[in-house]
């Protein structure tokens, strides 16, 4: 029962952290507005969340290594909250960027810390169902949380919303206090030769640093499209109205929700994650192109060709149980963080040129083009893996 309690609140904690990462999705047009930003400068503000999430990732896994979920997790919930507070009280952009950076401060130990928790409190053949579940309560979670939410905004405005977002993650900080708890075999800190040492045999490692480009590529429609740009894009191109288009885009996560859960129970039952891997991301880019290039689609066939290309996204948890499976469990944190890095760090580079491209284009049409191409080279560069089982992770 307290692995099913430190379970459910880290996994809620990815929620939390989910729905606070895309939330200048809900109101790109008065955020901007607010602000006084153009496309180029709301995407940036936007993805100064990444700059802080991306490079922590290390820290985050060397750190939950040596000394386990809670003594991190408690703080971080704390720090994600109160970066959502400080982006809405204040109306400088430099401040702003100073709460955005806050609230991917706290983030930033969310996913790895609910899978660790997974890795650490449950057998290992339930690894890559347990992880694609905490990946599909994000996701659902999220799909329900942004179409209220954007409903909310359209009726109080983005700022009180965003109180309201911060108020919950004080409510998660309590509950995560009560429950959290690491089990008994925690880590127990003990000097090591150098605080990366356990980085060394994975930066040499080029199976790991594969495996975590193709979660990048693979990743790549979620944090940019359904993330930030989907809604204002099917406003724009597809004459939907606002609360439309909020539920449109929203079906992306709701196949994620779906297709996580799928890929795991699809994996585990063949003992391969390759395979999967690879026809997950051909399959989802050539539903991204479909959905938004195909001419006259109306909203359900949108929303459904949306939810498609999102279930085979969730192909993309298996990039996580590959790169730990590899090596002992004891690295599992870093390993899972240092693939979590590189795959979130794409929004370093994919959603500030998405904005400037749409800056340059004043269309949606050639940045739009990025979706399905990236999800598309994840599936060919996925082809060059190889599958490794470390005696640590035999079922």
């Amino acid at each position: 029962m307290a692995a099913w309690a430190a379970f459910v609140s880290a996994t809620l904690f990815f929620l939390f952290e989910f729905v606070t990462r895309i939330s200048p999705s809900l109101a790109p047009g008065p955020i901007s507005a607010w602000f006084g930003l153009s496309a180029a400068g709301f995407s940036t503000l936007s993805s100064l969340f990444f700059w802080v999430y991306a490079p922590m990732q290390i820290v985050v896994g060397l750190a939950l290594d040596r000394y386990g979920a809670r003594r991190l997790v408690l703080p971080a919930i704390l720090a994600c909250a109160g970066g959502m507070a400080l982006f809405a009280l204040t109306a400088d952009p430099v401040i702003g960027g100073a709460g955005r950076m806050l609230t991917g401060l706290g983030a930033s130990f969310a996913f790895v810390g609910a899978l660790y928790v997974v890795n650490h409190r449950f057998p290992p053949g339930r690894f890559a169902l347990l992880s694609g579940v905490v990946n599909a309560v994000g996701m659902l979670g999220t799909a329900i949380g942004a179409t209220a939410l954007s409903l909310a905004v359209e009726a109080q405005g983005w700022r009180p919303v965003f109180l309201a977002i911060a108020a919950a993650g004080l409510a998660l900080f309590v509950l995560a206090a009560l429950v959290l708890r690491d089990g008994p075999d925690a880590p127990r800190p003990a000097p090591e030769p150098h605080p990366l040492a356990r980085l060394k045999p994975l930066m040499r490692d080029r199976q790991v640093w594969l495996i975590a480009l193709v979660g990048a590529l693979y990743y790549m429609p979620v944090n940019v499209y359904g993330g930030l740009w989907g809604k204002a894009e099917l406003i724009a191109d597809r004459g939907l109205g606002d609360g439309m288009a909020e539920l449109v885009a929203s079906m992306i996560f709701w196949g994620m929700a779906v297709g996580s859960i799928g890929a795991g129970v699809i994996s585990d039952s063949i003992g391969r994650r390759r395979e999967v891997l690879i026809a997950g991301a051909a399959l989802s880019g050539t539903a991204y192109a479909a959905a938004l290039f195909l001419p006259g689609l109306g909203a359900a066939t949108l929303g459904l060709l949306l939810f498609l290309a999102g279930m085979f996204n969730g192909g993309q948890m298996l990039t996580f149980a590959m790169a730990k499976e590899g090596h002992p469990t004891a690295f599992a944190g870093t390993i899972i963080a240092f693939v979590n890095m590189i795959g979130i760090g794409g929004a370093l580079v994919f959603q500030p040129l998405v904005g400037a491209l749409l800056d340059a284009s004043g269309g949606y049409g050639l940045p739009m083009l990025t979706i399905p191409g990236t999800v598309l080279a994840a599936a060919l560069l996925a082809m060059t893996l190889t599958e490794r089982r470390h005696p640590d992770h035999a079922a």
